[in-house]
């Protein structure tokens, strides 16, 4: 609902007050993830015939945010396994079910994956890597998130959200190291599931503590 409501007002308002130029920056302070605008999706090969793409609805993310500092920011997040969504409307095959389920994801037992940050290294004006530790299946292992920072505001009246910051995230791992094995290829081949993941984010964070102008 906030981007309609954005932008009906700034159709309404006279030209020389739809000037963006004067929203500021976002300032240092606690971020977390906006559910309206926060999505996390990852592809598989799948038998060599497509790549496969599936998401999850629940991701929520808290980051210490400091634009003067950014080497010193911290993120933490978590992913909720059962939110998974395959967008297979067939009732006589759960495929959500069966993608979260023991031989793969295994959220019955590990219902959630945790990512804690643990360094952060400068590539580029508006881009890091983000080293952390990555839970997954209860195994615990080293990840690089290859983070870019899309620009944000410091104060939009009218945003409830406060302050803004947009990112973009991915990252590729091995479920194998996670102890997820069914279903990958015997060596030479791709009869079944990649080992290789893709992981892709794309978020904005919001601080409605922020201090306003």
């Amino acid at each position: 609902m906030l981007r309609p409501l954005l932008l009906s007002a700034l159709l309404a308002l006279p030209a020389q007050a739809q000037d963006m130029s004067d929203l500021g920056s976002p300032p240092a302070g606690t971020y977390r993830t906006d559910p309206a605008h926060t999505r996390l999706w990852f592809t598989v090969d799948h038998l060599g015939f497509s790549r496969y793409m599936a998401l999850f609805t629940k991701v929520e993310a808290t980051l210490q945010f400091d634009p003067d500092a950014p080497q010193a920011m911290q993120v933490t997040a978590t992913v909720d396994l059962a939110s998974l969504e395959t967008h297979n409307d067939d009732p006589s095959y759960d495929f959500n079910a069966i993608v979260s389920g023991p031989d793969f994801l295994n959220a019955p037992a590990h219902p959630l994956a945790r990512f804690t940050s643990t360094s952060v290294t400068l590539t580029g004006d508006r881009t890091a890597d983000v080293t952390g530790d990555l839970t997954l299946n209860g195994v615990t292992k080293p990840v690089v998130l290859q983070a870019t920072y899309n620009g944000g505001w410091g104060h939009m009246p009218l945003d409830p959200g406060g302050a803004r910051a947009g990112f973009s995230v991915q990252t590729t791992l091995k479920r194998s190291d996670f102890g997820i094995s069914n279903g990958i290829p015997a060596p030479g081949t791709t009869m079944g599931v990649s080992d290789e993941v893709q992981v892709f984010i794309e978020t904005e964070m919001m601080n409605p503590d922020a201090p306003k102008p």
